[in-house]
């Protein structure tokens, strides 16, 4: 059957995104979702890099075996591994793990090995952005956990906007949360958390490009450290 979403252009996504990204500027995480799963069905996602589990706990909530997208690069911590797990286990949620074309061992022998410290942007290029690329083909809409608290790259976030890069409409429910809204929604639901949280990582990506917090960073400061980058491509 061919839904109302899959009949609109472009263009006309665009402008159905950018006038939910006003009338939802103020409207819960959850009628935030709650507006995409009506409106997209089967043809919405939640990407999650299962720092924690808040997006995909919403998400379930406002549509029952909702996907969930893991982008597994290959160089996750074991934490992160396992926290995509245990979500799988215990949410009404449909998790779908994508993996890049080639194997670390295979990247190594192509590009020389820890290509992540000689070029991180082709390295999430090829682990991250190609595979989410691909993997978001069957979707017209896809949620996302930014939070405009996080850096003054996410400060504008809208909580619903057009993904020009990919021609979808981008949700992101949290946009305007802070920390402790998380931690209070954590908290309140018992929600699953990367236990790397706790132990002195503000953000979690991959392992190699991942460190703790300094005193008085801010919670990014930690991904690509020494390094100019401040995003792996999938938002900017």
């Amino acid at each position: 059957m061919t839904t109302a979403q899959e009949e609109r252009t472009d263009d006309e996504l665009k402008q159905l995104a950018e006038q939910a990204g006003r009338e939802l500027e103020n409207a819960s995480a959850l009628e935030i979702l709650q507006w995409a799963a009506d409106t997209f069905g089967k043809r919405f996602c939640v990407t999650s890099s299962m720092e924690d589990a808040v997006v995909a706990h919403l998400a379930s909530r406002a549509a029952k075996g909702v996907d969930i997208v893991f982008l597994d690069t290959g160089y996750h911590f074991p934490e992160t591994i396992g926290t995509r797990d245990a979500v799988e286990a215990v949410m009404d949620v449909n998790v779908i793990t994508l993996t890049p074309r080639q194997t670390v061992a295979e990247q190594d022998a192509e590009y020389g090995p820890q290509l992540h410290d000689r070029d991180p942007d082709l390295c999430c290029k090829l682990r991250k952005v190609q595979p989410l690329e691909e993997g978001l083909t069957g979707y017209r809409a896809w949620a996302t956990g930014l939070r405009r608290d996080e850096s003054p790259t996410r400060a504008n976030t809208p909580v619903v906007g057009w993904d020009d890069k990919r021609r979808k409409v981008k949700i992101s429910p949290i946009a305007r949360w802070t920390q402790d809204d998380v931690d209070a929604y954590v908290a309140e639901h018992g929600v699953l958390t990367n236990p790397l949280l706790m132990d002195g990582y503000g953000s979690v990506g991959c392992a190699p490009c991942t460190r703790r917090l300094l005193a008085g960073e801010d919670a990014r400061a930690g991904r690509w450290a020494g390094n100019a980058k401040t995003e792996c491509g999938l938002h900017g």
